[in-house]
């Protein structure tokens, strides 16, 4: 079963390739941090169990979507999957793993607070986690499966409160990551001014999430038709870690208990 939404991006839709790329980059970004014990919090189709069950001893992956189990035990027969919404991490003992992951996952938990608290739980002392998450001041529209987006130091406030240690970075890229950017700013702009009775800030957000998957599959589509190499050309290598949070287009938060 395809779990994918334009919100989610799938590597096996051309259009959605500077998107992929740019999600699957945490877990290159990640990899010097994980040993022992890992948990990945919100583990969709298990983007990156490849790259990061050789580098831990264990790995135990969450995710609320069933279907998404039964690929990740088809395919990787060492991992635990753990089938729940969370927060509270159910059956997840204090003190037992080594390092977190969740990628893309706290902006869509309405107990923000509550969900960084259960990691600060399970994780061992001196446990690591690592956290991505969109920088809200470059976001193009609001995103209706998102509760809440955060600047780089609104996060730092929030994680802060709960761990010793927070070192804060982002995800940025190259020249090509920004043409791309740009394009797709300007593109969402025309559609934004079609929306002359604001209906995009007033409409529940379970109303507005089908039109904004329509409509955000056209400007990718459309984005990919109109520059084959603007979406072709974007590797993986064209995004990078950054010490200004502030300037990226997602934060990368590594977070020390």
């Amino acid at each position: 079963m395809a779990v994918y939404t334009t919100e989610i991006a799938s590597e096996s839709i051309a259009s959605d390739g500077p998107i992929h790329k740019r999600l699957l980059k945490a877990y290159y970004l990640a990899k010097p941090y994980i040993h022992g014990d890992l948990l990945e919090l919100g583990c969709g189709e298990g983007r990156g169990v490849e790259l990061l069950s050789p580098l831990s001893k264990t790995y135990t992956a969450v995710d609320k979507i069933v279907e998404v189990g039964d690929t990740i035990r088809r395919k990787y027969q060492d991992i635990r999957f753990i089938n729940m919404n969370i927060p509270p991490f159910k059956g997840l003992d204090d003190d037992s793993f080594d390092t977190i992951v969740s990628f893309q996952v706290i902006e869509h938990i309405q107990e923000d607070k509550v969900f960084l608290e259960e990691i600060h739980r399970v994780l061992k002392p001196g446990g690591v986690a690592v956290i991505t998450t969109p920088n809200s001041i470059m976001s193009l529209t609001r995103n209706p499966w998102h509760i809440r987006e955060y600047t780089a130091q609104e996060l730092i406030r929030l994680t802060s409160s709960i761990f010793k240690e927070v070192q804060a970075f982002g995800i940025t890229g190259n020249e090509k990551i920004w043409n791309y950017y740009e394009k797709n700013k300007a593109a969402v702009a025309k559609y934004k001014k079609l929306d002359i009775f604001g209906l995009e800030k007033r409409l529940p957000a379970s109303v507005l999430r089908i039109p904004y998957d329509f409509l955000n599959r056209i400007n990718r589509n459309k984005l990919k038709k109109s520059n084959e190499n603007l979406v072709s050309d974007i590797d993986l290598e064209d995004f990078f870690i950054s010490n200004k949070p502030q300037e990226c287009i997602d934060l990368f938060y590594v977070l020390k208990k």
